[in-house]
């Protein structure tokens, strides 16, 4: 009995997974644009830069 050798086509398959992760990274990017320029980042980034002053003296 001769065996038959099955091969996948998967050339497909790394664009898709690109496509996925690009539409992550755009979302992802999204949600820290909104949160970091809304009155929530800003107040994130004024404690972050007074802490930071903070601990250097400043």
């Amino acid at each position: 009995m001769a065996k038959l050798k099955l091969q996948k086509n998967e050339k497909g398959i790394t664009t898709a997974e690109y496509a996925v992760g690009t539409a992550a990274g755009a979302g992802l990017a999204g949600l820290l644009y909104k949160l970091l320029t809304g009155g929530f980042g800003n107040d994130l980034l004024n404690r972050l830069f007074q802490h930071v002053l903070s601990l250097l003296g400043i």
